[in-house]
């Protein structure tokens, strides 16, 4: 595992430097900024410094491309040090964002800066959101099994290139107050018997999608940017949908819910983190990982629940051979599951 961030600052101060002024308008907003569970973020784009909510698409874009390749460059690099893995030796690599765009892609660029083959498969998850890492790591995964070869997996994200003109609308003060930049890189290898890595085993990978809510959660792409749309009725969507989702998961692999020790969780916000929590009947703690994400580093949409991962893999909340489940959530609406095994 290897992650990558710019530079943070405090949730306070980017309220009371600016989104205060930005949301003059807005009576709650404050209360949704300082409720958020957030207490510092990172951006490439700190609005107190840089207000970035007039720019067009097109200078978003090319800012993108500037900052996402040190960012990335730096996630992979860290995953590559952490497996002991020689870049050429990579035989597919995936790239997950859902915030900008470029053609040659950045997979192509930091395949060659970072050294892997000019043979090496790529595979870009574009405008998936929140849950891409999860589609992501089954796509990796399989090459993996299938194929025999190592690869690699990165979720880079940088939402706060898409802070959109003052507004009058709560959900754009909420979608505001939680997103953050961040890189998250993750190395996958074939399963060994002897001298494997410290890390987790992918086993299986789920998806529900409920159609009949696919206009709770937008990412839209606008003149000015990507603008995002988010209902509050997107926690009930999930408390209807997550018990028998990760169950089912459970159940096709023959494990019980006692033997998972890791819930990574992908913190949307807290309420998702509450609904979670409530329906799996989770025990006190269960989620601490994710909470402490979310406080640290906001939600960074497709990176977020590798940097929970992380977090309780150096924790050590997985004792070798249990359990830990994986889940995010995003448009759709949709949730993805991924069950994993310590080692």
């Amino acid at each position: 595992m290897g992650q990558a961030l710019p530079v943070g600052y405090d949730q306070r101060a980017v309220w009371e430097r600016f989104f205060a002024g930005h949301y003059a308008g807005v009576p709650a907003a404050e209360r949704l900024f300082t409720g958020s569970g957030v207490a510092t973020r990172h951006a490439v784009a700190n609005p107190v410094d840089e207000d970035v909510s007039t720019w067009g698409t097109g200078a978003r874009m090319q800012r993108y491309l500037v900052e996402a390749m040190p960012l990335g460059k730096a996630a992979v690099a860290a995953a590559f040090a952490d497996a002991g893995l020689d870049p050429g030796d990579v035989g597919l690599f995936a790239v997950a964002s859902c915030t900008g765009y470029a053609t040659p892609g950045i997979d192509i660029r930091l395949a060659r800066d970072l050294g892997m083959s000019d043979e090496v498969q790529r595979l870009f998850v574009g405008h998936m959101g929140c849950y891409a890492a999860i589609p992501g790591l089954g796509a990796v995964s399989d090459f993996v099994a299938a194929r025999g070869r190592p690869a690699v997996l990165l979720c880079l994200e940088l939402p706060s290139l898409h802070l959109q003109p003052p507004t009058d609308e709560v959900d754009q003060v909420v979608a505001h107050a939680l997103f953050a930049d961040a890189a998250a890189a993750v190395v996958l290898e074939p399963s060994e018997e002897d001298g494997a890595l410290p890390g987790f085993d992918v086993l299986d990978v789920v998806a529900r999608t409920d159609v009949s809510t696919a206009d709770y959660m937008t990412w839209d792409v606008t003149d000015t940017g990507f603008r995002m749309g988010l209902s509050p009725r997107v926690p009930a969507v999930l408390a209807k949908h997550v018990r028998a989702v990760v169950g089912g998961l459970l159940e096709r692999n023959g494990v019980d819910q006692s033997e998972v020790d890791g819930w990574a969780v992908h913190p949307g916000g807290r309420r998702i983190l509450e609904v979670v929590g409530r329906r799996l009947h989770l025990p006190a703690g269960a989620l601490d990982a994710s909470y402490g994400v979310l406080r640290d580093f906001g939600n960074c949409s497709s990176a977020t629940v590798l940097l929970v991962l992380a977090r309780m893999r150096e924790g050590g909340a997985v004792s070798a051979g249990r359990y830990a489940v994986a889940m995010a959530f995003g448009p759709g609406l949709t949730l993805y599951a991924a069950l994993l095994r310590a080692r």
